[in-house]
Parts: structure tokens; C-alpha cells; sequence
């Protein structure tokens, strides 16, 4: 929690993010580090990550030798010898498992961070071409490295955690801070796939709709690379696709939300075509965005039905299929 920094909350910090505001952003972070890191991690990620430039970032994924997803994560060079990747808070464990995992005979060290992030983003295009406020501080042994989500703009600044020294000393005193749930209704909006949600070892790439961001194709081999490469070749035609759903302010009544990711969505013949993963309250209009898997079959833009129980029993509410800009 930022000290002494008003959080905002709600309509008004939705407000607020369209010019640019800061959240503490809840992410592990894991350094790998050694003479052959960036080899044996060319090996495990779906990204070149050879080819980063110290300071370079790039997404990429982690997956299981069949091609399941252990890891959606952003991988930084801090330098030669040194990368370290973040992903969604809880995963830093399991991510350092897995790239444990074939660690034979390498000389690489793979530990976890006590590091702190702050994301600074922005809803609207920026005038001046800057990809967040200004009076931005990188921390002291920590990196700052841009981030896009569709219809969104900004930069994560991730550093050590310090005695005495907070994350508000990041950020310069105009620009604000909202609360991180209001944050996280913009991900669903901007159809960001989220560990522990969308990002399971159930999915495969093509389902998550990321392959484009987060792998190379010219790199070489890497672990679970033949079911990417085989569903690349077949234009990633998948049985299910991530999709967004928006059930408008009007309809929405007395939903809550809470209970919504897990619901059944059916179509227009009752049939099961999906479930739902995550799901928010757009502050001010009253909109309720969610993300789902739904089957290839539903095509956007349609309307689906999801079905809900809660406290007050069964109930059924229509929902918009729309595309993600992934």
C-alpha cells in the first residue's frame, strides 16, 4: 500500500486511468541467472530470449512437454547472465518448479524475489507519444519496462523492496493511485489472460489467443513446442477460443458478480457452450465485463446466455460475445 497516497476507488478511479494512474500490482517475480541462463531459458520459453537486448523485455509462455500452459510471464535481460520473469501473483512457486525441473548438469541459478511492482497505466491514447505520466523513478537495482493491453498504455516499474523506502517514491506526487480492484476490471476489459483464471495447465496457447505475442518461431526447439507448431500450421483452430461477454448495466439488476466465474453459458438452444472465468463491474456505467471460454462455434458478435446461482437461487442473464484484440 502506497504510503500516505489517497487510493481511489471505484467511478472515480476509473476516471482517473484515463489520463494515468498507478496500483500495486500483485506479481512474483523469479531471477535466473548464470552462465548459461539465457541458453537453458531459450530452451524452456516459448519467446527468443536469446535475442533480448539488457533491457529488453518480451511475453512469453512456459509450457509442459504436451504443450499445456504452466506460465504466461513477461521474461527482462538485466544482463548477460541475468533475466528475470514475472508473472500473476501465486504463480512465482509453481514457475520456479517447472524451470526447476529440467535443470541438469546447467550452470544456472533460479530463485525467487522479494521485489515489489507498480503499474502505471493509462486508458486513453497518450497526446504526447509517452507511454505513461511523467515523474517516473526507476528503482534502485529494479527495471521499468513498458506494457500494452489493448485500448491501454503504460509501464510496470519492478524493484527490491527496501527498509524505509515504499513504492510511492516511484511514482512522482501527481500522478494517482487506484485501488488494484479497479485495475484488475480493466484487465478483463482489455481481455488480459490471468494465472489461476484463464492461465491453467487445462489450456493450450491457442485457446488463451496469446501465440502471436509470445512465441518465436524462428528460435528453435523449445518444451512444447510441436503442439504450437502443429496447431500453427492448421491456423490455430482450436474447439474453444477466449472470448469476452458483456452483460449491460440494464439487465444486470442485483447479479452478483462474485458468483460468476465458473457459470455455465448456453446458447440460443440451451446448449452448453462454455464457462466463465473472470468477471467486473465497469465503475460508472454499471456494465458487467467477464471473459470466457466458449466453443468455436459461437461466432461474435452473438448473444449468449449465462446461467447463475446464487443466495437467491437460479437465474439466467443475456450476455454480448465479443472478439479480444489479443
Amino acid at each position: 500500500m502506497p504510503e500516505e497516497a489517497e487510493l481511489l476507488g471505484g467511478a472515480a478511479a476509473w476516471q482517473v486511468l484515463e489520463d494515468g494512474a498507478a496500483f500495486v500490482a500483485g506479481r512474483d517475480v523469479v531471477r535466473v541467472h548464470g552462465p548459461q541462463a539465457r541458453s537453458y531459458l531459450q530452451g524452456q520459453c516459448s519467446q527468443d530470449v536469446a535475442g533480448l537486448g539488457v533491457g529488453e523485455a518480451a511475453w512469453t509462455l512456459v509450457l509442459t512437454p504436451q504443450g499445456k500452459v504452466e506460465a504466461l510471464a513477461r521474461v527482462t535481460a538485466t544482463g548477460d547472465d541475468e533475466l528475470v520473469l514475472d508473472v500473476d501473483g501465486g504463480a512465482g512457486p509453481s514457475l520456479v518448479a517447472r524451470l526447476e525441473r529440467f535443470l541438469l548438469r546447467t550452470k544456472v541459478s533460479i530463485e525467487p524475489l522479494d521485489w515489489r511492482v507498480v503499474s502505471v497505466r493509462r486508458r486513453s491514447a497518450p497526446a504526447n507519444g509517452d507511454d505513461a505520466p511523467v515523474e517516473l523513478a526507476a528503482p534502485l537495482g529494479g527495471v521499468v519496462v513498458p506494457v500494452t493491453w489493448p485500448g491501454w498504455s503504460g509501464l510496470d516499474l519492478m524493484g527490491p523492496a527496501r527498509p524505509g523506502v515504499g513504492e510511492r517514491s516511484w511514482v512522482g506526487s501527481s500522478v494517482p493511485w487506484v485501488d488494484p480492484v479497479v485495475a484488475e476490471v480493466g484487465r478483463i476489459a482489455a481481455g488480459v489472460p490471468r494465472a489461476g483464471t484463464e492461465v491453467t495447465q487445462r489450456v493450450i496457447p491457442a485457446e488463451l489467443g496469446v501465440v502471436e505475442r509470445t512465441v518465436s518461431f524462428t528460435k528453435g526447439c523449445f518444451t512444447g513446442q510441436e503442439l504450437v507448431a502443429r496447431l500453427d500450421a492448421r491456423g490455430n483452430k482450436v474447439a474453444r477460443h477466449l472470448l469476452r461477454l458483456v452483460i449491460a448495466a440494464p439487465v444486470v439488476g442485483g447479479l452478483d458478480v462474485a458468483v460468476l466465474p465458473g457459470a455455465t453459458v448456453v446458447d440460443g438452444s440451451s446448449t452448453e457452450v462454455g464457462t466463465v472465468t473472470s468477471a467486473g463491474v465497469v465503475p460508472g456505467s454499471g456494465d458487467v465485463v467477464a471473459l470466457a471460454f466458449l466453443h468455436r462455434r459461437v461466432e461474435p458478435p452473438t448473444v449468449v446466455t449465462v446461467l447463475v446461482e446464487d443466495d437467491r437461487g437460479a437465474s439466467s442473464v443475456p450476455a454480448t460475445v465479443s472478439t479480444l484484440p489479443l
